[in-house]
């Protein structure tokens, strides 16, 4: 997405051309080749723990650091190791410094834009992404890179719960918010409930 707001803002005549289906489905292979090797390696070192206690995992889905809890071996190596490869730099680290990259390019871009109304326009056009990685991104940190102590069993299910579920769920309603016809039905709704 940050991408594709890159090339539509900072090479709007190109547009087509560049955002091809091609480069669609390179940027699709992309992030499946990055990932896929960590999830395997993940799913390998969880797999190759020992589990002796109960086998019922306290949490809405089957992630590692709830799978790690239950193994009788010792995980600080295999929880630092998650935590450092997979957690920080693939899923979180390198996402958000090639958005941060992306984003720089954009603004410099709409910051040499000489009337007002082509700036405010450029940035309403990424005001829906950048809702979307705050709320996905500052959720997923709070859940995998705070501390485990100092999170709650049941604070770290809800926090889950809101990047899993009621994310993707918000997504398209975010995402359309900039469309005319839906600003005026949810203001009609609203103003119905409200009076």
């Amino acid at each position: 997405m940050a991408y594709d707001r890159y090339v539509a803002i900072c090479n709007p005549l190109h547009y087509a051309l560049v955002m091809n289906h091609k480069v669609c489905i390179q940027l699709v292979a992309a992030s499946w080749i990055t990932v896929v090797p960590v999830a395997i390696g993940q799913t390998w070192k969880v797999f190759s723990l020992p589990f002796c206690a109960s086998h019922t995992i306290d949490h809405f889905f089957c992630d590692v650091p709830p799978v790690l809890q239950l193994a009788c071996d010792d995980t600080f190596v295999k929880e630092a190791a998650d935590f450092v490869v997979a957690d920080t730099v693939v899923f979180v680290m390198a996402p958000l410094l090639l958005i941060g990259v992306s984003y720089v390019k954009i603004i410099s871009n709409i910051l040499k834009l000489s009337s007002a109304r082509g700036r405010s326009k450029a940035f309403s056009t990424c005001s829906s992404h950048l809702t979307v990685v705050v709320l996905f991104y500052g959720s997923a940190t709070i859940s995998y890179l705070q501390p485990k102590p100092n999170q709650s069993e049941e604070m770290g299910k809800l926090i889950s719960l809101f990047y899993t579920i009621l994310i993707p769920i918000l997504n398209p309603i975010i995402y359309t918010l900039r469309n005319k016809d839906i600003e005026k039905a949810l203001r009609k709704l609203l103003a119905k409930l409200l009076a």
